[in-house]
């Protein structure tokens, strides 16, 4: 071997490719572990809406519990997260009560963490009168009312709601004036409406 040879360096050894691999694989492993038990539940489980809506019209009966006047209306579910809640009672429900049961209802929602991060907002606060009436008990508490009739075939009828049941609603419909007065009365089954709204009387 000449002098040359005898006074280059070594050439350094290369770790086989197997050898590094494990290692590499566990420090991934690792940070994988501790992103997943830093994620939130929905991460893991995403929800769809329909779920999402089941488990707010169940934290909502946890929280109506204790006051069986006030009851449920309808739970919409936007895709930027924003909750609306519409409470009635079958007295009526006041401001000051919807903004307890929102504190209420928040408050759960971001204990379970049903929405990534809370990125969620919370709306919650009784039907509008323009809101067409969706329950039994919403019928019921409205009889005495002037009421807005759509029904499947397109025809509208006004009239005063009179008696409720479980199949259908009674109603009195007022045309003419004075000694014209023709008062007519109506009985639609559920079935055969569209949408009932209550109308204002100045």
């Amino acid at each position: 071997m000449s002098e040359k040879e005898l006074l280059r360096p070594a050439p350094k050894k290369k770790l086989p490719i197997l050898e590094v691999i494990p290692h590499l694989h566990y420090l991934r492993a690792g940070k994988d572990k501790d992103r997943r038990e830093r994620r939130p539940f929905p991460s893991l489980f995403p929800m769809t809406t329909d779920t999402q809506v089941q488990a707010l019209e169940k934290m909502l009966s946890t929280i109506l519990s204790d006051h069986p006047e006030y009851f449920l209306v309808e739970v919409k579910v936007r895709p930027t997260n924003n909750i609306k809640v519409f409470l009635d009672g079958d007295k009526g429900i006041s401001i000051e009560r919807c903004v307890a049961y929102n504190r209420q209802l928040y408050k759960m929602i971001e204990e379970t963490g049903l929405f990534p991060a809370d990125d969620f907002s919370l709306e919650l606060s009784s039907p509008g009168l323009d809101e067409p009436l969706k329950l039994l008990r919403q019928y019921t508490k409205n009889i005495g009312r002037k009421v807005e009739i759509l029904l499947n075939s397109g025809i509208k009828v006004e009239g005063m709601l009179k008696e409720v049941s479980e199949q259908s609603i009674k109603m009195e419909e007022t045309k003419g004036k004075n000694k014209k007065q023709e008062i007519l009365e109506h009985v639609f089954s559920f079935e055969t409406i569209k949408s009932t709204t209550i109308q204002i009387v100045f």
